[in-house]
């Protein structure tokens, strides 16, 4: 039984001197996929407060985008914003990311005596988080909360996933899409160049230097084995390689956008961040330094990113080449259903974010056939503050 002693929600400033850790109770469980992968939801459960919670217990899946993980929503605030109101919180991690890893499959598999999933070693695309892993998030949340229906929260590509799942299925209560463009590349030409020519000239350029990095790691390895069979050269041979090593291929499978970030997590000192705020709305499209702490943001890039299959970038250069959104494997096209979508739906986007824009966003707010439709610039944001839960610092327009 709820408290009848109930105060007014907190306001952003009140929150920020309530622990965390007092308004949630964790657990961690797990999303089986058809394809064979074990995904894994960190859920938020909500803990009863003195104030009014008026979504007290309502279930919603976080899904993040490109190549983040859970730490997208939990660098800031914004959980806890959500957990304030009462908001069942299950973030889930897709394939490859964040506790959904491929040393968690690897694991598990040789554990239970079986194969790892046929596409562990990066050959997964957007097909395979659209037809397996959102399917699976939302089937073990139900099962999880006993709910028919799920609240849906989607950032960047989660969202646009969010848009497909929408338009073929009924068993969602609500959809919210954070940055989620409906029209990936629209109104932006610099993406739409590099989805033009990135392909083409940088794919076969990476493909040439791991042939040839394949090629030398190759023949020192084989060099190393001859040398070990000459007794006064053993020791040489470990130079070339370890004992217990073995050779491996090297291979162009995906993109490490983890180290990228973790590196520029160095640079991002409060006083480089204050000289970017001065051209970031000219020159950026991820961030407005304004909008977030350094440490957050240290955090977020240190913490929240992941490698991501370069199936998964291909997929989306050839979206954006032939300004579409498709299941190659199925057919199923994402903009041909926007008008299937009748279930009360959320777009948030930056007013000066150029991925999630006007342009970019508007096709799937004029062909919903949604009879609560909010489709809303959020002042002063570019594509990545809106889930770090600056609500004090963001204002809708």
């Amino acid at each position: 039984m709820r408290r009848l002693d109930l105060q007014p929600a907190p306001d952003a400033r009140d929150l920020d001197e309530i622990p965390f850790k007092s308004l949630y109770v964790k657990e961690i469980y797990d999303a089986h996929t058809a394809d064979g992968w074990v995904l894994q939801i960190s859920r938020y459960r909500p803990v009863p407060q003195q104030w009014e919670q008026p979504i007290f217990g309502q279930p919603i899946l976080l899904v993040p985008g490109w190549s983040q993980n859970r730490h997208a929503f939990t660098c800031g605030d914004f959980v806890k914003h959500l957990l304030a109101f009462g908001a069942d919180i299950h973030i889930l991690e897709l394939r490859g990311h964040g506790r959904s890893s491929r040393e968690l499959q690897i694991d598990r598999a040789a554990r239970e005596g079986r194969a790892p999933p046929a596409d562990i070693d990066w050959g997964w695309d957007l097909d395979s988080y659209f037809l397996h892993d959102v399917p699976a998030g939302i089937a073990a949340v139900k099962a999880r909360t006993g709910r028919a229906r799920i609240f849906y929260l989607g950032a960047s590509m989660g969202g646009m996933l969010g848009y497909g799942y929408a338009g073929c299925h009924d068993d969602l209560a609500g959809l919210v899409a954070i940055g989620a463009p409906s029209d990936i590349g629209r109104g932006f030409l610099a993406l739409r160049a590099v989805a033009m020519f990135g392909p083409a000239l940088v794919g076969p350029l990476l493909d040439a230097a791991a042939a040839a990095a394949s090629s030398l790691h190759r023949t020192r390895h084989g060099a190393a084995r001859l040398l070990r069979t000459l007794r006064p050269l053993a020791r040489a041979a470990n130079l070339l390689a370890a004992p217990d090593s073995e050779y491996k291929p090297v291979r162009f499978n995906h993109v490490p956008v983890d180290a990228f970030l973790r590196a520029l997590a160095t640079a991002a000192t409060e006083s480089n961040l204050r000289r970017y705020e001065a051209v970031a709305r000219y020159i950026g499209f991820l961030l407005n330094p304004a909008r977030v702490t350094a440490d957050d943001f240290r955090w977020l890039l240190s913490q929240g990113g992941e490698k991501e299959s370069r199936l998964v970038v291909e997929q989306f250069a050839r979206w954006i080449r032939h300004d579409e959104m498709k299941c190659y494997r199925t057919g199923y096209d994402y903009k041909a259903h926007y008008g299937d979508i009748r279930i009360p739906m959320a777009i948030f986007f930056g007013d000066l974010d150029r991925i999630a824009s006007r342009h970019s966003t508007r096709g799937i707010y004029r062909e919903a056939r949604s009879e609560y439709l909010v489709w809303r610039p959020v002042s002063q944001n570019h594509h990545l503050e809106l889930t770090m839960g600056q609500r004090d610092r963001a204002k809708a327009v």
